[in-house]
């Protein structure tokens, strides 16, 4: 490898907005993040479907008659 031309190569920290704290290795410092590993809601089972103007409900609307034929 070439001198010189890479990243200095240190330990920093990962903070998340839910306060976890992770310590690893990387190029920037200080790192903040929203979401983590710990608190996304995928992973913790807590996802939740947000309605946007109603999306969701016009397609429950929309698919109504195709799940009443299937019946």
């Amino acid at each position: 490898m070439k001198e010189g031309i890479h990243p200095e190569y240190a330990k920093t920290t990962i903070t998340c907005a839910c306060g976890s704290v992770i310590e690893t290795q990387s190029t920037r410092k200080d790192i903040r993040v929203e979401i983590c590993s710990q608190c996304h809601p995928f992973i913790t089972g807590k996802q939740k479907i947000m309605d946007t103007a109603g999306r969701v409900e016009r397609f429950k609307k929309k698919y109504a008659a195709v799940e009443a034929k299937k019946k």
